[in-house]
């Protein structure tokens, strides 16, 4: 049986080729039209013995294994089985030297009783195994009423599809993963004669996943990913400079084209080179602008985490009693949405097997909603918003963001900036640390400017911001109309549990927030 105890403080490494983990990794939005809706073929051809017999089980099985977890009880129970596989290349020196497979298939097994989970799982589907896994998981309804059964029949679900697949992994060949990574590799060379290396890595993955609950209800996805982060290391005048850029989505091989390729490469060169120009930043009280796209993060880890039900039914989170509450200026809407096609966060159901959806948390600086998993959901009276998310079928699912962002507002990003005396902007973030429960934070900017005057003069680095989330967006005082979802492979950690998520937002104004860095420069 498992359990689990909030997270009241988080590291969060930048990571990929460029750094060296990651517990947030920078989200590929592609360009591709919203999801439509249209049923899934794959759902609508799918029979409940074909679900069952992609991992070898049969109705029968399945029943057994239900019956077993709900022997002394319980309201709720699901099986969670996973199937996965992942390849990875990575390349640097000029060279692919370095490659590895994984595959992993089990079985995750929950029973609900009232707030309280048992979970157990297995790395083996055989019959015995299974049942063990059950039997650990029913621990947790000892002396609890008998309210759910083994369902009698099952019943497939359909779903929509935001991520179709064009060229699937499975037909890609080893060649042709390598030859994406020289490209890449060349590309950045070839911008700046400065540059000294090169590193790239890359992943592709396929997920099968089938849920099957106690209602009846039997679910199946599959789940493709992809993500290739590239870093490079320059030198001038003696001076060496490092940054990376990535790019990530649910797609198959027709993800990587050109136009993505040519924009990694001039994201990670420039990121690095502008590095050579940059001084310390000022220190103290200062307006911040945010610049678009991955300035999201400070959204999500700061502000997102907080709005996640769990927290908000443990009152753990300072906006437990929020909800129809102002906590924003009028201008500021966030939005969690799972259904944007092709987004690295976006699924088509919930590791429950609820549908994904576009979830509005604050509309017009107020307190919607939380985002729900069934526990939560059932706890505040209220439907499920597709949240309920696990890493593996080794996890129990809990409420997790997807693709979290700001909508953009009413101002001009040069009326923003022009608007600030003296302050800061920042363009590209790495490591920080959030302690949830009240939203306080410190976030590490490896690119950003000095704002002057109203306009963007020299380049800084090494400055740290410092604050509390649901302060600052109490005190955002212009949002853009230049809304951008960030285009790198985000990976937010929660409870010891790593999940894909996308984020964004436009560019926005923090009237004030503490900065501090190397630099010897005082704010006045």
């Amino acid at each position: 049986m498992a359990s689990s105890k909030d997270l009241t403080r988080r590291e969060l490494l930048a990571a990929g080729a460029a750094a060296s983990g990651a517990l947030l990794l920078p989200v590929m939005s592609g360009c591709s039209k919203p999801a439509t809706g249209v049923n899934d073929p794959r759902a609508a051809a799918l029979t409940v013995s074909k679900a069952f017999e992609a991992f070898g089980v049969s109705e029968a099985r399945v029943r057994k294994v239900m019956a077993r977890a709900l022997q002394h009880g319980g309201d709720f129970c699901d099986l969670y089985f996973h199937r996965r596989r992942i390849n990875w290349i990575g390349l640097e020196d000029h060279a692919v030297n370095r490659a590895s497979t994984r595959a992993d298939i089990g079985l995750g097994v929950r029973v609900v009783r009232g707030v309280e989970t048992g979970y157990a799982y297995t790395e083996s589907l055989d019959e015995a195994s299974m049942l063990a896994a059950a039997g650990v998981a029913a621990t947790v309804a000892q002396g609890g009423g008998s309210t759910a059964r083994a369902p009698n029949a099952f019943r497939v679900g359909k779903h929509p599809s935001y991520y179709p697949v064009k060229v699937p992994w499975p037909g890609v060949s080893t060649k042709d993963k390598a030859a994406l990574l020289s490209k890449l590799e060349k590309l950045v060379l070839e911008r700046d004669k400065r540059i000294r290396k090169v590193n790239v890595s890359y992943r592709d993955e396929d997920h099968q996943i089938l849920i099957i609950d106690s209602t009846g209800r039997v679910f199946a996805d599959s789940q493709p990913m992809t993500v290739t982060y590239v870093s490079c290391s320059a030198e001038h005048k003696g001076k060496r400079e490092s940054n990376y850029s990535a790019l990530a989505g649910r797609s198959g091989f027709e993800f990587y084209t050109e136009a993505r390729l040519q924009k990694a490469a001039r994201e990670v060169v420039d990121r690095t080179t502008v590095l050579f120009d940059a001084v310390g930043g000022p220190v103290g009280e200062l307006p911040l602008v945010l610049g678009p796209g991955s300035s999201g993060i400070l959204l999500h880890e700061a502000i997102g985490h907080g709005m996640e039900a769990d927290f908000a039914r443990k009152r753990t989170t300072i906006y437990s009693d929020k909800v129809g509450k102002r906590i924003a200026p009028k201008d500021v809407t966030i939005v969690d949405d799972g259904v944007r096609e092709g987004l690295r966060g976006s699924i088509n159901l919930d590791d429950e097997g609820n549908p994904s959806k576009r979830t509005v948390l604050v509309e017009n600086g107020v307190l919607r909603t939380f985002l729900h998993d069934r526990i939560s959901a059932k706890h505040f009276g209220v439907e499920p918003t597709g949240s309920g998310r696990r890493q593996s079928f080794r996890h129990m699912p809990i409420p997790r963001m997807r693709n979290t962002y700001m909508l953009a507002g009413p101002h001009p990003r040069e009326a923003i900036i022009k608007s600030v005396k003296r302050g800061i902007y920042a363009e590209h973030f790495t490591n920080g640390q959030v302690n949830i429960g009240p939203g306080d934070f410190s976030f590490y900017v490896k690119n950003g400017m000095l704002i002057e005057d109203g306009k963007l003069t020299q380049p800084i680095k090494d400055v740290n911001i410092i604050g509390n989330g649901p302060k600052v967006l109490e005190a955002v005082a212009m949002v853009g109309n230049d809304f951008k979802l960030d285009e790198g492979g985000w990976t937010c950690g929660k409870r010891g549990q790593r999940v894909p998520v996308g984020l964004g937002m436009p560019t926005v104004k923090i009237n004030a927030i503490t900065v501090g860095g190397a630099g010897k420069k005082k704010a006045g």
